[in-house]
């Protein structure tokens, strides 16, 4: 990944991470930039565009360098930081140049082979418990915003709506976690709100599902708002952005975000004390 496909300043810190690491691993086993390379098999110039994360290495380039090194333990987790760099950062203009149903399409097997699903929301119905009304209204406003060209919103919502599936089939299991303010936020007006809201109660009693409201009255105790983000199973998660969309692989980040999860979870609310904030929020549409 050149440095032009990405404007997100997370994956250019997560290539001059790497960057970084590979050079301390040279250092820690005292060799020349010239050294390595000859260890290598390769120019002298190469180790120094890798080390200045002017070039990406493959994970050819990463086990020779670890074997160079006499750290041939560290290629796992190098591989897996690489990887997070490839897919790190998608911004909006990019993956929705051809539509809004290409991107949908392709996370849906991310979707299907995913057992664990957390979910936290700060102002949105996450997309696998939202009515075709719902997410028709959220996808007509995303294409506005972002200027879409293609208008494939019917093809966009049909896909999502078939993902819902793994929500009655297959062995999953989905923790939502929402803040108040996603209940009482309007998309589609009046009637697609209510209806939205209903829809949450009746997903609540599904056995795969575990809803949890976080109040707005609730002492926060460091547990602020943050990015609505997605975590599948421990091996990945999703973050959406103004600008675009950032994939993280990396375990160490994974963690991250799994225990800011648990944080969260911690002050929600869930059975009669989530439907009765439900409820509240379709009582002051109605």
């Amino acid at each position: 990944m050149s440095t032009s496909h990405s404007a997100s300043s997370s994956a250019q810190a997560a290539r001059f991470a790497l960057a970084s690491k590979l050079r301390e691993l040279r250092l820690d086993a005292g060799l020349t930039a010239r050294a390595l390379a000859a260890k290598a098999g390769w120019h002298e110039a190469k180790t120094s565009r890798i080390e200045h994360g002017k070039k990406q290495p493959s994970e050819p380039d990463l086990a020779a360098w670890v074997q160079a090194c006499g750290v041939p333990g560290q290629l796992a987790e190098l591989i897996a930081e690489l990887r997070a760099v490839d897919s790190a950062w998608l911004d909006w203009r990019r993956a929705e140049k051809a539509g809004l149903t290409r991107l949908n399409v392709a996370v849906r097997e991310l979707y299907e082979r995913t057992t664990l699903y957390r979910s936290y929301c700060q102002d949105v119905i996450p997309g696998l418990l939202q009515t075709t009304g719902y997410t028709t209204a959220t996808l007509e406003a995303i294409r506005s915003t972002r200027r879409v060209a293609v208008d494939d919103v019917a093809d966009a919502v049909a896909e999502r709506m078939a993902r819902q599936h793994i929500l009655y089939e297959g062995n999953h299991r989905f923790v939502f976690i929402l803040e108040a303010a996603a209940l009482k936020y309007r998309r589609g007006g009046q009637e697609v709100m209510i209806g939205q809201l209903g829809h949450l109660l009746e997903a609540m009693s599904l056995p795969s599902v575990s809803l949890g409201v976080i109040p707005p009255d609730v002492e926060r105790a460091g547990r602020w708002p943050v990015e609505s983000f997605y975590v599948f199973d421990n091996a990945q998660a999703n973050v959406e952005l103004v600008s675009g969309f950032l994939t993280i692989t990396q375990p160490r980040e994974i963690a991250m975000y799994v225990e800011a999860f648990m944080r969260l979870h911690e002050i929600a609310v869930f059975g009669r004390s989530a439907r009765v904030l439900i409820k509240a929020a379709m009582d002051a549409l109605e």
